[in-house]
């Protein structure tokens, strides 16, 4: 057990640590130190008290022996399994050799046992598999519940979950109920070689800074993932892993949700699958700017994304926004037209294999991770671009 101790005879009554406690849980009353009983063992008091009037003893570190593997999340809709899956797969593969210790994946859905078996091949070890048609559509509780028995019976140390509706749904509510961390949106996964602890990086303060996070006092640590900025795992010529099929007891799942409908989103935003895409920001000066996006990426057969600054003026919904508060991309070919650069926007979609920038500013910073640049208006480069693949387009018809 954690606790707080007072050294009497060590107090001076300076009251530094009356000022410095970040929550106001000490007071000083009747020539006496008191402390409150909510307080959060922050240690700030501890390390302005010069006479060492306050002391915090803290519980014996936990023992997480028994905690071994990495486990990744097999989301899957319909039956197929969700892109990000084979991303975290390639991560999770990585992290478990890095440690020495397996991959695992648990699946759940109804008639996936062939998704089971195609996951076998990008080199999990062992995939636990809930296969009933109770479990055909996502319910929160459903799967949360039978996630947690798992868990708590294999253990792992590490518990990787994609960034997507469905993970960050559910990673919450199964990290409450492990009584562990959970950091969300992750950009970045490494192992500390000293401690063997997930080290996890992820965007703070709106994008601004990088945050890079441990946890170090529970088990499993775990982490969403953002889609499209690790590599997908490749598949092994000689796959051994194993599958394990798991009993769906009805009787203790509690269920408060009835699906009367699915309805799909059909306004047209598929960016973070898109192979191509052209993007307009702030400095396409007007809404119909994105008129002549589209034109482009349609000759191209690619998807419209945007900046935030264009989202926030309201040109174009939020489904389309690229950058650390948007979707993270990975398109073969990436236009920005008018967009300045921000780093928040570089985050998103940096790793593009080929990226083309058009602004009429030549200091922008968007041309510093640029593969081709053109300096000129988006509003004459751009039909240019257009009447050339028509051209190009009505050559290869005839």
């Amino acid at each position: 057990m954690t606790k707080i101790e007072i050294i009497i005879e060590n107090c001076n009554k300076c009251q530094r640590c009356v000022k410095t406690c970040p929550f106001g849980y000490i007071s000083f009353t009747n020539e006496s130190l008191v402390i409150d009983e909510n307080c959060t063992y922050c240690s700030a008091c501890v390390g302005v008290c010069k006479n060492k009037a306050i002391l915090i003893t803290r519980k014996e570190k936990k023992d997480f022996s028994r905690h071994r593997g990495v486990l990744v999340f097999g989301e899957q809709r319909e039956g197929k399994v969700a892109d990000v899956v084979y991303e975290l797969i390639g991560k999770g593969r990585e992290l478990a050799d890095k440690v020495k210790e397996d991959l695992y994946c648990v699946l759940v859905g109804n008639e996936v046992e062939d998704s089971a078996y195609e996951l076998i091949t990008y080199g999990v070890d062992k995939v636990y598999l809930f296969n009933d048609t109770s479990l055909a559509k996502f319910k929160e509780d459903t799967y949360t519940a039978l996630i947690t028995d798992l868990v708590e019976e294999i253990k792992p140390s590490i518990f990787l979950i994609g960034a997507t509706a469905i993970g960050r749904s559910l990673a919450p509510r199964i990290a409450v109920r492990l009584k562990t961390g959970l950091t969300a949106d992750c950009t970045e996964l490494d192992i500390d070689a000293e401690k063997k602890l997930l080290v996890q990086t992820r965007p703070a303060f709106g994008g601004n800074v990088m945050a890079t996070i441990i946890c170090p006092n529970h088990r499993p640590q775990m982490a969403t993932v953002r889609y499209k900025v690790m590599s997908k795992a490749e598949k092994k010529p000689n796959p051994e892993g194993e599958i394990i099929r798991k009993y769906v007891d009805q009787t203790i799942i509690r269920d408060r949700t009835k699906i009367m409908d699915f309805f799909k989103n059909n306004d047209g935003a598929n960016i973070t699958g898109a192979k191509i895409i052209v993007a307009g920001g702030k400095g396409l000066g007007r809404s119909d700017g994105f008129t002549l996006m589209k034109e482009l990426a349609e000759a191209l057969g690619g998807s419209v994304g945007a900046s935030r600054a264009a989202v926030d003026e309201g040109w174009i919904p939020y489904a389309n926004q690229v950058g650390l508060s948007g979707r993270t991309v990975r398109p073969k070919l990436y236009i920005a037209c008018g967009i300045s650069g921000a780093v928040q926007h570089l985050a998103g979609m940096q790793t593009s294999d080929v990226i083309v920038a058009i602004n009429k500013d030549p200091e922008a910073p968007i041309f510093s991770v640029t593969d081709f640049g053109i300096v000129g208006d988006v509003y004459q480069v751009v039909p240019e671009l257009i009447m050339e693949l028509k051209k190009k387009a009505s050559t290869e018809n005839t």
